[in-house]
């Protein structure tokens, strides 16, 4: 079509023409790969953005959203949720008009806080596939790779930490592949949890039968320790932990718009975690994987895969699986006292599962552990969002009320479930930061 009509004005021919040209455009990307970013043609993803607009006309104009969204809160480069979502969404016929629809961080806090049930985050998330279709930037493929990443870089650890912390690297980074020079960058290991489980025997036999552990990709390349104290603190509650072939949840993917990538990984890793056992409990202390197979994957991207529903429904937090055993009576109480004060952050990941924070009842548990709640919403970083070189100063001022708070409250440890927010404010504040597991690892007397 050569120049633009009133939609409603349009012949069946002239719509049939235009929704091609379309199709045609969302599919093809001009930097990078060529990739299949929101294909229109594909019924799972026409279904998905047909639930997700069909919750637009709840909103009442509240601007409840508006109020609780942390991004809008320190820049004037972002609309806020409402107007880039529900409001722009009327608007859209499959184009953009709104671009400050990029700065939103997918944080999923407007939709937690929408009285009406809009799913704003979801919509956000769609647009900005379809927004981002025809210029995807290489960074954005780059940091999706985590599992070639991890690879890549434990062979070689000390070297990769070394320039990951030179700056004249990180500068050169950031002017090539617009990665901000300060962002918080992973800790290689030297070994990959995959290396140490291949080696490991447990300490005592299995009195409580099977579980299935997910690493993720940071579970099982950076934050090796978090896997290892997960799997040693199942094994000592009486636990066989089976801990299959494995791969990516996808979600880097996702959040940056590389719908079509993520969707095939998500299903591969469905795959190989039903192939661990039917019907047995999936156990992961990345939180953020965890959510993505629970509902992104179906909410945002549309996947309405068997296997997606089976494991979603199996899939469980390491603390939300620990207060299950706890509500049920079956948790040991043979925990060792504990002198200490921790700040704990939620992430936004955690709270969009609707579990609550069972971490911090977890944490109670341990004689003298005093668990003090951040209040606050967001770290910043929001998976990738952060470390982008055009965001990484929007998302430092998101998350400075929570540095400043865990500073406050314990120079010396912070607790927080996902990798990239625990990497986030430990970068930003110079306070170690662990995942709850390792600090109810010491309370069972693990630490040896």
């Amino acid at each position: 079509m050569s120049a633009k009509k009133d939609p409603k004005k349009l012949t069946e021919a002239e719509r049939q023409e235009r929704d091609a040209d379309r199709r045609e455009r969302l599919v093809t990307s001009q930097q990078g790969p060529k990739v299949l970013t929101l294909n229109l043609k594909e019924p799972d993803i026409f279904a998905a953005q047909r639930l997700n607009r069909e919750s637009l006309d709840h909103c009442v104009k509240c601007t409840i959203c508006e109020t609780q969204c942390p991004v809008a809160a320190v820049t004037p480069l972002f609309s806020g949720p409402k107007y880039v979502g529900p409001q722009a969404e009327r608007f859209r016929h499959g184009e953009s008009v709104d671009h400050s629809l990029d700065y939103c961080s997918s944080c999923g806090i407007c939709t937690l806080s929408c009285p009406q049930g809009v799913q704003i985050a979801e919509l956000n998330s769609m647009a900005r596939a379809v927004m981002k279709a025809d210029h995807m930037p290489i960074r954005d493929f780059l940091i999706g790779e985590t599992v070639l990443m991890g690879k890549a870089m434990t062979p070689i650890a000390p070297i990769a930490n070394a320039a990951l912390n030179n700056k004249p690297i990180r500068i050169v980074m950031e002017k090539m592949i617009g990665v901000h020079r300060n962002a918080p960058m992973p800790t290689a290991q030297s070994q990959s949890f995959v290396s140490w489980a291949k080696r490991h025997q447990p300490a005592k036999p299995a009195t409580r039968g099977p579980v299935v552990f997910f690493h993720g990709c940071a579970g099982g390349y950076f934050e090796v320790q978090t896997s290892i104290h997960t799997v040693e603190v199942l094994e000592h509650l009486g636990y066989e932990v089976i801990i299959p072939t494995q791969g990516c949840c996808g979600l880097a993917q996702q959040s940056n718009g590389l719908f079509t990538q993520a969707r095939k990984t998500v299903r591969k890793l469905c795959d190989q975690l039903r192939a661990a056992g039917k019907d047995l409990t999936i156990i992961s202390s990345s939180g953020s994987c965890t959510g993505m197979l629970k509902h992104e994957a179906h909410e945002i991207m549309g996947v309405d895969d068997p296997a997606l529903i089976d494991v979603g429904s199996r899939i469980r937090e390491t603390s939300e699986f620990l207060m299950e055993l706890e509500d049920e009576g079956t948790l040991p109480h043979t925990f060792q006292r504990v002198d200490m004060t921790v700040p704990y952050h939620a992430p936004c990941q955690l709270k969009g599962q609707g579990m609550g924070m069972p971490a911090i009842r977890l944490l109670e548990l341990i004689p003298g552990l005093k668990v003090v709640e951040s209040g606050q919403a967001c770290c910043g970083i929001a998976g990738t969002y952060g470390l982008k070189k055009e965001k990484y100063d929007v998302a430092q001022a998101v998350g400075q009320a929570l540095f400043d708070m865990v500073v406050d409250t314990n120079p010396d440890l912070a607790v927080c479930d996902t990798e990239t927010c625990r990497w986030q404010i430990s970068k930003s504040t110079g306070v170690p930061t662990v995942h709850p597991i390792s600090l109810v690892h010491r309370a069972y007397g693990l630490d040896k």
